[in-house]
């Protein structure tokens, strides 16, 4: 059977019919879960957390209707769900290593902290999605791997064929681009 239109799934979660989930479940299902697991690393919490997703984006659409942008809409619910998990399970050893994403990105992200350097959501997603469109293709999935699937050193020298040290020399180098971009832009960090 061949997976629905993005839109047409949404109509289904509009006109609050069932199928909608069904649908959700074929056409993104493995990818959602996929993304879990890459956080909470265990096969079981990513199952709940992709069936979690559903019953958020039941709940969620409507108001919201992602036509043009379901995967997106509901890999972002995905991803907080499974930080949830690691946040609430004190899986330590993955909590560490989100602690060291988060440490790195510190580096190059104005701090929420300071409301003077609070900012509209929607104007830094635009200048970080203006910054990464300057990356060659290859840079930019490094980077999306590691920031938003927190993919580990080894697992994207593995996907790319690229040495441990290259990945995070590029890593490295791409952070200290999207800080002095977002200097540029005004952010203060």
């Amino acid at each position: 059977m061949k997976a629905l239109d993005d839109s047409k799934i949404v109509e289904l979660y509009l006109c609050r019919d069932e199928a909608a989930i069904k649908q959700t479940s074929e056409k993104f299902g493995s990818r959602l879960r996929s993304l879990a697991y890459g956080i909470v690393n265990d096969q079981q919490t990513a199952e709940e957390c992709e069936n979690d997703t559903y019953m958020n984006a039941w709940n969620s659409i409507p108001p919201h209707e992602p036509r043009s942008y379901l995967y997106a809409f509901l890999a972002r619910i995905t991803r907080h769900i499974a930080l949830n998990c690691c946040r609430e399970r004190h899986r330590l050893k993955r909590s560490a290593f989100i602690c060291e994403l988060s440490a790195e990105m510190e580096q190059c992200i104005p701090s929420p902290d300071d409301i003077e350097c609070r900012i509209d959501d929607m104007v830094l997603k635009e200048t970080i999605n203006r910054f990464l469109s300057t990356l060659s293709e290859e840079k930019r999935n490094i980077f999306i791997r590691r920031y938003w699937y927190l993919d580990s050193i080894a697992d994207i020298s593995k996907r790319f064929a690229l040495s441990q040290s290259k990945v995070k020399t590029m890593l490295f180098r791409i952070r200290n681009e999207l800080r002095k971009h977002l200097e540029k832009e005004g952010y203060t960090l």
